[in-house]
């Protein structure tokens, strides 16, 4: 409870987000223990939570939880949709151990199974889908904080803090609202400054949202991919001649009587003649003949005479030149 400080006093933003979020909105049926949280019943027979109960009671769950020295000692549970989201958002900034969906029978009892725990708080979502867990909790005498709706029975049940918990927008606006507390008590952050995170993030969101919502941006960013990539061609192309174009100004070069940018003309075809040097008798082309060519003078065979015969021949009448 807040104790009468004006400090731990609920704020009119407080108040603000409760509205717009449906926390003050009970069920139309009202079970006789949740009697003293009822404001009044509305003429369709909703029953008008009292907010400011509500706040009284959220302070003394956050003092509760923010007695235990050790956070992994405390097991926050949540079985329903809209909540699961909620309970790992809570279990992230506060450093508890979170269950969402289907909470195994025995996890507190039972310590053959792997997933036996033995936690020294418990906090659930709804008194009514997460029955299991708190009647386990009776039995191994673990202390219950849950959220209850006007409908919901108080057994085995610690701490009620009465609420909407049939809403998404509710049931994750009370889990921020609880979050923010026990980090306040901590010293994690402070009173005077806003805390960074938003609520929306503690919201239930359906997949088929979420996958929606993807495919939309994605679209978008492909269009706009799209669009910067056609403006950046039409800014190359721009003041230049495609290669392949035949009408304009890029004519088809192999079109006869057209020139180089559509100017019309004749083709010139120019054929170059290149004359090879004569080869000499002897087969050896000269320096000046061609480059490729090394000395110019001729040496004689190794085995030839002073007359340049072939190997083995010394009839000077029969050779002529030094070939071999």
């Amino acid at each position: 409870m807040s104790g009468g400080l004006d400090i731990l006093a609920i704020k009119e933003d407080d108040v603000t987000k409760m509205l717009a979020a449906s926390v003050h909105l009970g069920d139309s049926n009202v079970n006789f223990q949740m009697d003293q949280y009822v404001y009044k019943v509305r003429p369709d027979g909703t029953a008008i939570i009292n907010l400011k109960k509500t706040w009284e009671k959220l302070m003394l769950a956050a003092r509760v939880i923010a007695c235990i020295e050790d956070p992994a000692d405390i097991c926050i549970i949540s079985n329903g949709t809209y909540g699961q989201r909620a309970v790992l958002k809570f279990a992230k900034y506060t450093g508890a151990v979170a269950v969402a969906g289907r909470f195994t029978p025995g996890t507190f009892t039972n310590q053959i199974q792997k997933a036996f725990r033995e936690p020294r708080l418990l906090v659930v979502s709804d008194p009514i889908t997460d029955h299991q867990p708190v009647t386990e909790a009776s039995y191994v005498n673990i202390p219950v904080i849950a959220f209850c709706n006007t409908n919901a029975p108080l057994k085995f049940i610690d701490v009620a803090i009465p609420c909407n918990n049939n809403g998404k927008h509710s049931q994750g606006l009370m889990w921020w609202m609880l979050t923010r507390e026990v980090l306040r008590l901590r010293g994690s952050i402070s009173r005077d400054m806003a805390w960074d995170v938003v609520p929306d993030l503690y919201f239930y969101r359906d997949p088929e949202e979420v996958e929606k919502e993807e495919q939309a941006k994605a679209e978008q960013e492909l269009q706009m991919a799209q669009e910067w990539g056609g403006a950046t061609i039409t800014t190359e192309t721009t003041g230049e001649e495609q290669w392949g174009d035949t009408t304009g100004g890029g004519g088809d070069w192999s079109t006869e009587g057209t020139g180089i940018g559509g100017i019309s003309g004749s083709t010139t075809t120019t054929t170059t003649t290149t004359t090879k040097p004569p080869v000499p008798s002897g087969g050896f082309l000269t320096g000046d003949q061609d480059w490729n060519v090394g000395p110019t003078t001729t040496t004689k065979d190794w085995g030839a005479d002073d007359a340049g015969g072939d190997w083995g021949n010394t009839d000077s009448s029969q050779v002529t030149h030094g070939n071999w």
